[in-house]
């Protein structure tokens, strides 16, 4: 028994659904999508294999039939605040973040895992990331996040959580760890950071402080234009 939710009921048909959602309704300039081989695919990437074994790289053929075009200045990184980014980015029609991607649109909030030698989903329980980190979702959300960095290009925007416990820039973190390095120098112009505080919260970070001043001096250092603004009206 692994410490974390187990697989989300119905998976296969959220996937598809979600799919055939995404290429019919929420963004149809993507194309003509095969939703039965993308749901194939996310599958093969971790079914039949140890839960504590999955790597990025077993999402390739899944990215390979998800990908799609990044609009240039649509993209919108984040950190611990995923809701806003939702709201904010409204469904690819203001900002494209990864989980208005189809890759990512088709993965958003579910949990899934396979088991060692069973062709079955495991719906009792998954490993945590504290259990193993090569668990099937944070593996996908690697190659996911890796894959968004590396075709996003113009503007690129960042939106962090100045009342976040332990920064708003956290290290290790998928922005961190994941996105910065594989973003693509030469086709990026700037680099906007947006801090903003919870609502009635407290103002832990901000432009230029701590976490943030640690991010705003890599992104420099990298070579990249970088402005940064505290709880943008």
């Amino acid at each position: 028994k692994w410490k974390g939710e187990g697989t989300t009921q119905n998976l296969e048909s959220i996937v598809i659904g979600r799919c055939y959602d995404y290429i019919r309704i929420v963004n149809p300039a993507v194309g003509e999508k095969n939703c039965s081989q993308i749901w194939e695919a996310f599958k093969n990437a971790f079914i039949n294999k140890d839960p504590c074994s999955i790597l990025p790289k077993d999402y390739e053929l899944f990215i390979n039939f998800t990908l799609h075009t990044i609009p240039p200045n649509k993209s919108l990184f984040w950190e611990n605040n995923q809701l806003l980014v939702n709201s904010f980015a409204d469904r690819g029609r203001r900002y494209m973040s990864l989980g208005d991607t189809l890759f990512g649109f088709v993965g958003d909030f579910l949990y899934w895992c396979g088991q060692a030698d069973s062709p079955g989903l495991d719906y009792e329980s998954c490993p945590t990331t504290v259990e193993c980190e090569n668990n099937a979702v944070d593996s996908f959300w690697r190659m996911a996040s890796i894959t968004y960095a590396q075709h996003s290009s113009g503007v690129i925007h960042v939106l962090l959580n100045g009342s976040a416990d332990g920064g708003a820039y956290p290290q290790p973190g998928f922005f961190a760890d994941y996105e910065i390095p594989n973003l693509q120098r030469d086709k990026i112009s700037q680099i906007v950071i947006w801090v903003v505080d919870d609502i009635e919260g407290p103002d832990i970070d901000s432009c230029g402080a701590h976490t943030v001043k640690t991010l705003e001096t890599r992104l420099k250092t990298l070579g990249y234009d970088v402005t940064c603004t505290d709880n943008n009206k």
